[in-house]
């Protein structure tokens, strides 16, 4: 990074000695730069007066938020409390670490975070196959001979749930070596122009799909789970199933024609080393997590779980099974059930397409208070219109931002924590899924203001004040918690976690990584199970009694006439999410927020690029600009996420400049996965016409 003598961010670049990333740096990079500047940003508490807002000191809002939020556990009960989390949580040091302890020891079961919008399905399949949720399977991309990519996209994305700086050199060394590239996804995606072959597919038809690769490779005797067949558990049963989804019969279902499903199945099965990765196309639709499973059970069929060039699993140098222990993460699933839905937990935390009617609807346990961390959900859970009626009617809401966006603009008071160039950086998520062992520490690169405060010392405080009765002797514990908890701090926890951790033997402490300029390599990944599977009885669970009774439902969809028009989403390089929108540099340009349509499509109901068409699902209707395209496959339409900034009351000047549409105002609170209660974004049934 090169700073002018003011202060001001010159340049902001890769470290090409990185032995990871080797220098790479995705593009939205630069809106790092953009937000640590940004007018809009805030600094300091403010608190809503009608429809103003007022700046004040850290201690009064402090009281403010801990008198109100006990004041009303103690008329509603705990579970009167929500809790909202969004996915910036992965990569932050303060957040995972105390902001854990704060989020979940408030004791309520109206928990709510992005997950339940994007990878739980893969954290099920980890937690029923493999015993443990965060035993998540990365693709070993350096080394494989074929790589198979369902609904992902990750030259735009970099990889998600699988951390690997550089995607499209990746696979284009990949080509080099003479491997493989098959991409399936119902649009032609950045990733599918680099691929070997790429076939369209009907949103939320990938688990008929991959039924269609087992099929095949148990019916052609191409099965060969190899070493692992010692330690698999219901290998028959999959067979049995299997058996029923010959690729002839899901065809049509499909769309990819019976005869690519067995070329593709012969492949797999012939290549020295495959992989079959999903991604949010595979996870966020309804048949979500019987997709996640299949692609595991595809992967362990050919041989290719956990070997070299296959999905194999990082090892980190914190042990997140153990941390997560440690700040009350622990697998879970179907524990409980949400009120109004009975939908079920995962983890301790509730579907996110829930928190609408848990607000709205009266009785025990209904949602009278929310506390919302990093995140956005007016944008970006679905039916977000719903839930931004739902928020006014919150006794009360506080909301850990620097932003007043779409969702904090409701907010009673807002913390601002700080940004993340002014506070220290240790991954440990994005190392769990890295196609590459590694660890690297990055200090602050700006100091803190006094007034500036980081999440997790807002977290710390909160949790003090709120853990112990509002007496003098709970007063001086909460105290006593506060000082003891700045002593230690989020390094002081990675210290510990790595003195227990899987490199301990071999000298690697938190301070020769915070020594090191240009991270530590730790080496390629390696075999792990079976050793390192956390079942009861040590085996792998190919045929877990969750999935095997979803079956029944995918077999009716194959008795069903499919929607004539149905919505996906789409990744943008210089998107992330709603968050970013407020960079000028990253939203400049013609405008990425169209609504694709196939010509044919377009042909039909009477529209072309450039004309605004209104959108209706059984949610709500939105308008969009118009881009006639063959990538998209016929009979599909695609909005990107993290758009809809024109809503009154927020404070992001830019984002209000090139507003865009929310997906989000047309996906469906009840278009799920009924087994994970993971929400649906690909596949929603939508009408089209010329607005």
């Amino acid at each position: 990074m090169e700073v002018d003598a003011a202060g001001a961010i010159r340049d902001l670049r890769g470290d090409e000695e990185d032995p990871f990333s080797r220098g790479y740096v995705c593009p939205k990079v630069m809106g790092l730069v953009d937000v640590h500047t940004d007018p809009d940003r805030l600094t300091t508490p403010v608190r809503r007066r009608g429809g103003d807002w007022e700046p004040i000191g850290w201690e009064e809002a402090f009281d403010l938020v801990a008198s109100r939020l006990r004041e009303i556990r103690r008329r509603h009960g705990k579970d009167a409390v929500a809790v909202y989390q969004g996915n910036p949580t992965a990569h932050n040091l303060g957040l995972l670490t105390y902001g854990q302890l704060f989020l979940r020891r408030l004791g309520t079961r109206n928990l709510y975070s992005a997950t339940s919008a994007d990878q739980l399905p893969h954290m099920l399949s980890s937690l029923l196959m493999f015993g443990n949720q965060l035993l998540l399977p990365v693709p070993d991309l350096d080394r494989t001979d074929y790589f198979l990519v369902l609904g992902a996209n990750p030259v735009v994305s970099n990889g998600s749930i699988m951390t690997a700086p550089d995607v499209k050199r990746r696979l284009t060394d990949l080509r080099k070596r003479g491997g493989r590239l098959v991409v399936v996804d119902p649009r032609r995606t950045e990733t599918a122009r680099l691929a070997d072959r790429h076939h369209f597919i009907r949103p939320g038809a990938d688990s008929l799909f991959l039924l269609g690769l087992l099929h095949t490779l148990y019916e052609e005797n191409l099965a060969r789970p190899g070493r692992l067949r010692a330690a698999l558990r219901g290998e028959d049963e999959l067979r049995r199933l299997a058996g029923d989804f010959a690729p002839e019969r899901t065809a049509s279902a499909t769309g990819i024609a019976a005869g690519d499903v067995r070329t593709i199945a012969r492949e797999l099965a012939a290549a020295p080393t495959a992989v079959v990765y999903g991604r949010v196309g595979v996870c966020t639709q309804e048949f979500g997590g019987l997709s996640s499973w299949l692609i595991n059970a595809v992967n362990i069929a050919t041989g290719n779980l956990d070997n070299p060039g296959g999905a194999m699993f990082s090892r980190p140098p914190v042990d997140l099974v153990k941390l997560a222990d440690l700040v009350g993460m622990r697998g879970s699933f179907a524990r409980f059930r949400s009120r109004v839905r009975g939908l079920p937990e995962f983890g301790g935390e509730l579907p996110v397409s829930c928190l609408a009617e848990e607000i709205e609807t009266p009785g025990p346990g209904q949602v009278r208070a929310l506390v919302t961390s990093a995140g956005n959900p007016v944008l970006s859970t679905p039916n977000g219109a719903r839930l931004d009626r739902a928020l006014p009617s919150l006794e009360f809401m506080v909301s850990i931002d620097f932003y007043r966006n779409e969702t904090t603009r409701h907010a009673d008071v807002i913390l601002p924590p700080t940004f993340a160039l002014e506070h220290d950086h240790f991954e440990i998520a994005a190392f769990a899924v890295s196609v590459r062992n590694g660890a690297r520490y990055f200090p602050p690169l700006f100091p803190r203001r006094a007034d500036q405060r980081h999440d997790w010392e807002i977290c710390l405080e909160l949790a003090s004040r709120l853990e112990f009765p509002d007496n003098t002797l709970g007063r001086a514990a909460g105290s006593a918690l506060r000082r003891a908890g700045h002593r230690l701090g989020p390094v002081g926890i990675i210290k510990a976690a790595m003195a227990f951790g899987p490199y301990r033997r071999r000298g690697l402490t938190f301070d020769r990584v915070a020594r090191a300029e240009h991270g530590v390599d730790l080496g390629p990944l390696e075999p792990c199970f079976p050793d390192g599977l956390h079942t009861k009885d040590g085996k792998i669970d190919l045929a877990p009694a969750a999935y095997l009774g979803d079956l029944a439902r995918l077999s009716a969809r194959l008795r069903e006439e499919p929607s004539e028009l149905v919505l996906i989403g789409r990744r943008q390089l210089r998107s992330n999410n709603s968050w970013l929108h407020n960079s000028q540099r990253l939203v400049k340009g013609k405008p990425r927020c169209t609504l694709l349509v196939h010509p044919d499509d377009a042909g039909r109901i009477g529209i072309a690029t450039g004309d605004t068409a209104r959108v209706s699902s059984r949610a709500g209707t939105a308008e969009a600009l118009v881009e006639v395209s063959d990538e998209i496959m016929p009979g599909v339409v695609s909005l990107p996420h993290g758009w809809g900034h024109a809503r009154p009351g927020t404070a992001l000047r830019v984002a209000a400049a090139t507003p865009g549409t929310s997906v989000n105002d047309l996906t469906d609170e009840n278009f799920l996965d009924l087994l994970s209660g993971t929400s649906g974004f690909s596949g929603v049934p939508v009408a089209v016409e010329r607005a």
